[in-house]
């Protein structure tokens, strides 16, 4: 028998068949590996968050749209916008126990294609991001030997990556070792990480990764402040403008930031929360993560600027005129710096070593997104499925970026899967969750169960309201500026087919892998990695009587709350009685379930 939740009730309750399966259920449990504890998981989603933007991006954006009065909409925009969509995704991964396009389809067989997006969009990020690890990783080097010389920008465009102008892009095949060779370690080293497993790879790589990213950061930061002109580049950044406040681009510059920082709405902190034990607290972990990566961010915003203030009074030039953000900052102003700084050596290898631990970390996390997936459609296991991801984008990877033209490459597929990608499948999710299945109150339920900070209905106002008017904004802006101004002076034809086809097929892609059925041996099959029931989907009684009907018959999903359940008074008598009964009939009560609110 089965003990069912009242929608009235916030307390768990005993239960048998809806947590563990009947003597007569013949399915399998899902291999998919797990997070020993919450520290691992917070650990690996800090590492995730943390990454090349945290260093390289934020600084400048904070400078240019206010600077010290770009904390408040910061501020606001992580309250409203990143620690909210960060539970989101928390929710759904925690709950249905899945890889995003798994998660996704047991949250509602139509809602699967957005996770499938997810995933293809993984997959044109990871391709190009380990290329910037591989130059951070000869930089790195370089920082020993003052390779770039007197004139690091030359050096960099003409000697370094080879790149053609803008004008002129086009793809070729012209190698340059001194950047496939780098390139070739990041992907050994992110292969053999991910071929470790959830805990022993991800998790492990992590705890050590994070304190030393942390701790070189700290000591840069500490010698930063020590150079002349240190103290002009601070003021630069943190005095406040406060009319910039009244203009609506710092704002969505503030979102922006949040946004993109966190991790959020591309999978992996869905990938990463299914990895969670059941009763672990996810609100309380999203706290963490989203004030840890805040934190970074200005520890990061210090650190650059005092060395830029350094930069400025010694070239005698303005803040203005030496402040940049992106490969400028990092792979031209810094060598400058580097050449003529105090300590100039120590500062290149703490900052180019700290931006290949956070960005490889964060990679770490893109390819699992991906790995979990194929795991999960496959029923493959763990090294199986490693391989079969990481050796092709490795292989795509060494053929398409280091080569002449692979830096016009990287530009075009960064720019539009970030603001072409990663923001229309953010405002598709979070619509279609909120205004088409209703999913909020369900969601919301399963964060309070085991959490200790409770979210309410403000949560479903940010993710249901603010955050999809936010994202819309950002998308129509993205997309009137491209389509009027063009992106970078680069050929209409290369435009067309690297960034606005990519974008679309990307899209293409995540509906054609929807429709191929998911076999009997995949993991959507199966129980989840406890042998647990997997929750039941989420419904409407009146549009959905044909999914109801399968998910009573689905031997893997607990069907309690299903629309058209009866549920139990909500009374301590009920309770007991409930759990008299099972102990009448000789069955035991192995699990726990709570409130569902279903439609």
């Amino acid at each position: 028998m089965e003990v069912y939740a009242t929608p009235t009730m916030d307390t768990e309750i005993p239960m048998s068949s809806a947590s563990a399966p009947s003597s007569g259920n013949t399915a399998t449990s899902a291999k998919r590996g797990a997070f020993s504890g919450r520290n691992a998981f917070i650990f690996a989603a800090i590492g995730s968050a943390v990454g090349l933007g945290n260093i390289w991006r934020f600084p400048y954006v904070a400078y240019s749209n206010g600077g010290g009065a770009f904390m408040l909409p910061y501020i606001i925009a992580l309250l409203t916008a990143g620690i909210p969509l960060l539970f989101l995704d928390y929710a759904i991964g925690h709950r249905y126990r899945g890889s995003a396009p798994l998660s996704f389809r047991r949250l509602h067989r139509l809602t699967e294609p957005v996770g499938w997006w997810q995933v293809m969009i993984c997959f044109i990020i990871g391709v190009y991001y380990a290329v910037i690890l591989a130059w951070a990783l000869r930089y790195f080097l370089f920082s020993f030997t003052h390779e770039w010389g007197a004139d690091p920008a030359s050096f960099f465009i003409n000697k370094f990556v080879q790149s053609a102008p803008a004008e002129h892009a086009t793809i070729g095949f012209d190698f340059l070792a001194g950047i496939a060779w780098p390139l070739a370690l990041v992907w050994v080293g992110a292969i053999a990480v991910l071929l470790l497993g959830v805990q022993k790879g991800i998790a492990a790589s992590s705890r050590i990764f994070i304190p030393v990213l942390v701790l070189m950061f700290v000591v840069l930061v500490g010698v930063a402040l020590t150079l002349p002109g240190a103290t002009d580049g601070l003021n630069a950044l943190f005095t406040p403008d406060w009319d910039a406040l009244t203009n609506s681009s710092v704002w969505v510059a503030a979102y922006g930031q949040i946004f993109f920082s966190l991790s959020v709405a591309f999978g992996i902190m869905l990938t990463y929360a299914s990895y969670l034990k059941k009763k672990e607290d996810l609100t309380s972990s999203g706290l963490v993560v989203g004030f840890s990566n805040s934190a970074f961010e200005i520890l990061a915003g210090i650190g650059v600027f005092a060395t830029l203030g350094f930069m400025a009074q010694a070239s005698g030039q303005n803040i203005s005129e030496v402040a940049g953000g992106g490969i400028g900052l990092a792979f031209i102003a810094f060598p400058t710096i580097i050449n003529e700084a105090p300590f100039g050596v120590l500062i290149g290898v703490l900052f180019f070593g700290s931006l290949v631990l956070a960005g490889f970390t964060s990679m770490i996390s893109i390819i699992e997104v991906i790995i979990a997936a194929v795991q999960d459609k496959l029923g493959t296991g763990r090294i199986a499925s490693t391989l079969a991801v990481g050796v092709p984008m490795a292989l795509i990877s060494m053929i398409l970026f280091p080569t002449t033209t692979g830096l016009n490459l990287l530009d075009v597929t960064d720019a539009f899967v970030n603001n072409f990608g990663i923001v229309a499948v953010a405002l598709v999710a979070t619509v279609t969750l909120t205004a088409g299945f209703g999913t909020l109150p369900t969601l919301r339920n399963h964060l309070n169960r085991s959490s200790s900070f409770k979210v309410g209905r403000i949560w479903q106002l940010f993710v249901g309201g603010i955050v999809p008017i936010v994202l819309g904004y950002i998308l129509i802006n993205e997309i009137q500026n491209t389509v009027t101004n063009g992106y970078g002076g680069m050929p209409a034809w290369f435009i067309n087919v690297f960034g606005w086809g990519m974008v679309v097929a990307l899209v293409v892609i995540a509906f054609a892998l929807t429709a191929i059925p998911w076999g009997d041996h995949s993991n959507a099959h199966a129980l989840d990695s406890d042998g647990d029931l997997i929750p039941p989907p989420i419904l409407d009684r009146l549009v959905d009587q044909s999914r109801i009907r399968d998910a009573r018959k689905d031997p893997t999903i607990a069907s309690y709350n299903l629309p058209g359940d009866e549920p139990v008074a909500n009374s301590t008598r009920a309770r007991r009685a409930a759990v008299t009964q099972l102990a009448e009939n000789g069955e035991k009560a192995t699990g726990t379930i709570s409130k569902d609110d279903n439609r």
